[in-house]
């Protein structure tokens, strides 16, 4: 089985979620369910630090793309930050750059939610 790993820590009105390893149809109900903890709290700004991700499957980006939305209706977003070379790729081939939001570390996506408000 593939090694994942989420921490969620919530940083002034920003929820961060920390993933690492891998990322794919095993383990995406993981995300999933850190998804849903959120929105059952009602928070709906979250930033998903990449930092120690190495490999996300088409199974793991649908978990955003199922998200998004039910963020946005909430006044909040998903915000990207920390993303290896490699694991940007994916999310730029398949277009995410247009509906998301890619920061260099966690820090400057939470301050953008921060101007935000």
């Amino acid at each position: 089985m593939a090694d994942f790993t989420i921490k969620s820590e919530e940083i002034n009105s920003v929820n961060v979620l920390s993933v690492g390893g891998y990322l794919d149809a095993h383990t995406a109900p993981q995300l999933e369910q850190a998804f849903d903890d959120l929105l059952n709290k009602k928070k709906f700004k979250v930033v998903v630090d990449f930092e120690n991700l190495n490999y996300i499957s088409s199974a793991g980006l649908g978990v955003f793309m199922a998200y998004i939305e039910t963020m946005r209706e909430n006044g909040g977003d998903i915000k990207f930050s920390n993303l290896k070379s490699d694991v940007y790729e994916i999310f730029d081939l398949l277009g995410f750059p247009v509906l998301y939001e890619f920061f260099a570390d966690k820090e400057e996506a939470i301050k953008k939610f921060e101007e935000q408000e």
